[in-house]
């Protein structure tokens, strides 16, 4: 087992590419608003290393107002093939303007379109109203690029804490516990 939580994440991560048929950078992202109230989703990993993990979102969405009245959150990994699971707690700021158009581009053209087609989290009337939308940002971009949309960005969660659960026989699971610190990270150990 490594010594570091970055080089243990890597391994893991690889590991879970393989063995999950589906999204294994499916992770569940926590928030709380202002007033306290919890909110839990999926998004897509979609970078990582030492300086956190980063995940793309419309920046006007339900959960983008979370994070503006509640920097701290969690997310959680779930390898079932693997019975495994991470679990990071930590902040979370906007990424850099050059990394959200880096990953924007990187996206299927429909993608991009849907980005700017749709009001994430508002109320919508009907699935018409927003296929519509969808086609008037077809005919708008039709012939060149899609530029990201100025209300569409990632967030990078910087981890405070970042816990490996490995499932055990009769529930004598193994549970390791990295703790940031000035000095890097402290190691422990958490009963099942």
């Amino acid at each position: 087992m490594a010594d570091d939580p970055f080089t243990l994440f890597d391994a893991w991560f690889a590991e879970a590419r393989t063995s999950e048929l589906n999204d294994s950078n499916a992770m569940a992202l926590a928030t709380a608003d202002a007033a306290g109230r919890p909110s839990v989703r999926m998004v897509l990993l979609k970078g990582h290393g030492p300086d956190g993990f980063v995940f793309y979102t419309n920046r006007e969405s339900r959960k983008a107002g979370d994070l503006a009245a509640n920097t701290h959150v969690a997310l959680l990994f779930h390898w079932k093939s693997l019975r495994r699971q991470i679990r990071i707690e930590g902040t979370v700021a906007p990424a850099t303007d050059a990394e959200s158009d880096a990953y924007f581009a990187s996206r299927s053209r429909d993608s991009q379109l849907g980005a700017w087609a749709s009001d994430q989290s508002r109320p919508l009337a009907d699935r018409a109203t927003f296929e519509a939308r969808f086609d008037e940002m077809k005919a708008r971009f039709e012939g060149g690029d899609v530029p990201r949309p100025p209300h569409w960005g990632g967030y990078r969660v910087t981890p405070t804490a970042i816990e490996f659960w490995q499932d055990r026989a009769h529930r004598l699971h193994e549970r390791r516990l990295f703790t940031a610190t000035d000095d890097g990270w402290r190691e422990g150990m958490l009963y099942p």
